[in-house]
């Protein structure tokens, strides 16, 4: 019955089943999942084109890969939900697949077809905090209902904008969100100017957080795809698995949380702010 109708019907009973329309909620239960997963990707001027498509490449690869699609298909739901956004600045975050499940082989596949579809575009600083408030939104329009909400992130330098990134990651935390890590300590792109030694260290106390959180520092090119499928391994099979185990026992281990960051959160900003030339590279 049309809202019209109803008001000209307003003593027959109409508005008693008016309000029960509007207390009954009308959208479908979120869909269940193991992991809500957001790769959070750097495409900061730092990166130079070569190197954003080897981080494509590198995602593309591994989400097709038998081990990654395994530890997926040993899940309790057997199926996870992934959205790939690229950012840099605090106001420049692109989705570039949007919450998508991969349960299969042909899913992660139409995944791979949705970043090869567009070149990625790069653009200024890095906000490390604005990605991850930017994933936080996400999660609260995924349609998903994960076991484990996770936000991957990548990056070749430390925060330079936006909020600190360690108060940031805290409140994340504090709703339940794990935040990993992929450090990119490859010293390629346009400069060097806003590098930081030991940008592992940061990561590891600035950066990520939550239950079991890690990060897997990338130190050479060549090493990004098979970083990126270890990393995916571990988020998806999780501590207690058999393929967490492998992992550990063919890699060396992975740099947890740390409990007390001894690493300056703010050292990116400094770094910007103590800058004496105006060439923006980030």
């Amino acid at each position: 019955m049309s809202a019209f109708a109803c008001a000209r019907h307003f003593f027959s009973g109409c508005a008693a089943f008016a309000l029960t329309l509007w207390v009954t909620p009308v959208s479908a239960a979120d869909e269940p999942v193991d992991v809500e997963l957001v790769l959070a990707v750097d495409v900061s001027l730092s990166m130079s084109p070569d190197e954003l498509e080897i981080q494509r490449h590198g995602y593309a690869a591994a989400l097709t890969h038998d081990n990654v699609l395994q530890a997926i298909a040993d899940g309790a739901h057997g199926k996870i939900a992934v959205t790939y956004v690229e950012w840099a600045g605090t106001n420049w975050q692109r989705v570039i697949v949007p919450w998508t499940v991969i349960a299969s082989r042909t899913d992660a596949e139409r995944v791979v077809a949705q970043l090869s579809a567009q070149p990625p575009n790069s653009a200024r600083r890095t906000s490390i905090s604005g990605a991850l408030e930017f994933g936080n939104d996400l999660f609260a329009e995924s349609g998903y209902q994960g076991t484990k909400r996770v936000i991957d992130i990548s990056g070749d330098g430390p925060n330079n904008q936006g909020a600190p990134v360690n108060l940031t990651r805290d409140e994340l935390i504090k709703q339940g969100i794990v935040i990993n890590g992929l450090p990119l300590m490859t010293r390629g792109g346009f400069t060097g100017a806003y590098d930081v030694n030991n940008l592992d260290r940061y990561y590891s106390d600035c950066v990520i957080g939550g239950p079991g959180a890690f990060m897997i520092p990338v130190n050479d090119w060549t090493q990004f795809p098979e970083a990126i499928r270890r990393k995916l391994v571990l988020e998806l099979a999780g501590p207690a698995s058999p393929q967490w185990a492998a992992e550990e026992a063919a890699h060396p281990p992975v740099v947890s949380a740390q409990a007390q960051p001894a690493t300056d959160c703010l050292i990116g900003e400094r770094m910007w702010r103590n800058r004496s030339w105006m060439f923006d590279s980030r």
